[in-house]
């Protein structure tokens, strides 16, 4: 579908709102004045924008908890102690499935025990004016992270209460986080995010917009995270969002993830020029390894300065920061903070060192950029570019199909495995919509390892 009427979204705002009672305290034009008030130091897409001219890579962690006082020290200990460049809100579970009931049960839990009894920060429940608390006391830009697959009432909540980024999408937000969720719903719940995102960028505002790009986070091959990157960015850009960080989640072989970041940009600003959003401000995250962590601490920081130097390398605008606990699930602050400081130092080491090349990297981005196109092209043929259908149809075909995923509407016939050097090559290719020459890359490399 085109860019969704001003009427009809306006109309579907009234019942949006009306899902929890804090709804009704969001009022779009105060909000947007509010935004405003904002200063470009705590703006995601003025920073981001910043770090990309500069050719400066930022660090973010993951942090989350119940209540708001204790968000709001995690947060500053992250921004003051670990000198996060940029602040995330992860959102607890219920909230994320809508669950707004439980989500208030868990407040309330939290309160009488005085511990967080939820794993994230339940904005909806917390409601506009808290929201705005948390962004008042802080020094740097907020970014709502979550994992939603209807995500509108929380993204007009967050988006009023002065969230200057907000993640996900309907294809990213769907496949690696449930199974039974269809994927046209999806999309078009994603597309009244992104209208709410595209009216207030119409108003002056620029909400940055970041889809998720690690999918399952599990030996997924660049070009289909790729894939649903850009599907995304489209489908955001249609709907009026001007400033969107397409991402990507290490893989591990050095030369493939610097080629991954960099052929993501240069795949996205091509495929949104080629149907006329050529004003549209393109930035890349990379996610530090979304795998299994060694127990050990020591071996653990080991993983993360990998993950930051190749960051950096790639010449990625941003990298979210693991922490050296993540073996052990949540990480206390200090622990987050220490994998932020890690990060810093590998940033600060290497961030004129971001030039590198080799024949190999080149290499590796022909490759990807010949398999993304592949899948692109197949995909947008079958649904005659109109995006959203596209993406639907060609799930259903397969043509786009993401390793490990629990949903359904993924054919799950592609296996991925890793060459002699660890990169990741795809063993069963499925429907992928491959010339024999591009299969063959895969089959000689996985060849060489056996």
């Amino acid at each position: 579908m085109a860019k969704i009427a001003l009427e009809v979204f306006l109309a579907e705002r009234a019942e949006v709102l009306k899902a929890w009672p804090t709804g009704k305290d969001v009022h779009l034009e105060e909000a947007i004045e509010y935004q405003k008030s904002i200063p470009d130091a705590k703006r995601f897409s003025s920073v981001l924008k910043k770090a990309d001219l500069e050719r400066e890579t930022l660090i973010q962690p993951r942090a989350g908890v119940a209540l708001p006082q204790e968000h709001l020290a995690l947060l500053k200990h992250l921004q003051d102690e670990g000198h996060a460049d940029l602040l995330p809100t992860t959102i607890d579970s219920y909230t994320r499935h809508n669950r707004y009931v439980e989500a208030q049960v868990g407040i309330d839990e939290s309160i009488k025990t005085g511990k967080s009894l939820l794993n994230g920060f339940p904005a909806v429940n917390h409601g506009v004016t808290i929201c705005r608390s948390l962004n008042d006391g802080l020094k740097v830009p907020l970014q709502v992270r979550h994992g939603t697959p209807d995500a509108r009432l929380l993204a007009e909540i967050t988006l009023a209460g002065g969230f200057t980024s907000y993640e996900g999408g309907g294809i990213s937000y769907n496949i690696p986080y449930g199974k039974n969720y269809s994927l046209e719903k999806t999309i078009r719940d994603w597309q009244y995010v992104d209208r709410l995102v595209g009216y207030y960028e119409e108003m002056g505002v620029r909400i940055n917009r970041e889809p998720f790009g690690p999918l399952t986070g599990t030996l997924v091959p660049p070009c289909i995270s790729h894939s649903v990157a850009i599907l995304e960015a489209l489908l955001a850009a249609e709907q009026g969002c001007k400033c969107i960080t397409v991402g990507y989640g290490q893989c591990g072989n050095q030369a493939q993830d610097i080629a991954a970041i960099r052929s993501l940009k240069v795949l996205t600003k091509e495929y949104l020029d080629r149907f006329g959003y050529t004003d549209v401000q393109v930035t890349t995250v990379f996610h530090q390894w979304m795998g299994g962590f060694p127990q050990d601490e020591a071996q653990a920081y080991g993983v993360i300065a990998w993950g930051a130097a190749t960051a950096v390398l790639a010449g990625a605008t941003k990298v979210i920061v693991k922490s050296p606990h993540e073996a052990f699930g949540v990480p206390t602050a200090e622990a987050n903070a220490n994998g932020l400081k890690t990060t810093k130092q590998l940033t600060q080491m290497l961030k004129d060192q971001n030039n590198v090349d080799s024949p190999l990297i080149q290499e590796e981005m022909r490759l990807i950029s010949d398999e993304t196109h592949s899948i692109l092209e197949a995909v947008l043929k079958l649904g005659d570019n109109d995006f959203a259908l596209s993406a639907v149809r060609g799930f259903e075909a397969g043509l786009i199909d993401v390793p490990f995923a629990p949903a359904q509407c993924n054919a799950n016939q592609v296996l991925p495995a890793r060459d002699h050097h660890g990169a990741v090559r795809i063993y069963e290719f499925g429907y992928l919509p491959f010339s024999e020459e591009l299969k063959n890359v895969h089959r000689n490399k996985l060849d060489e390892r056996a």
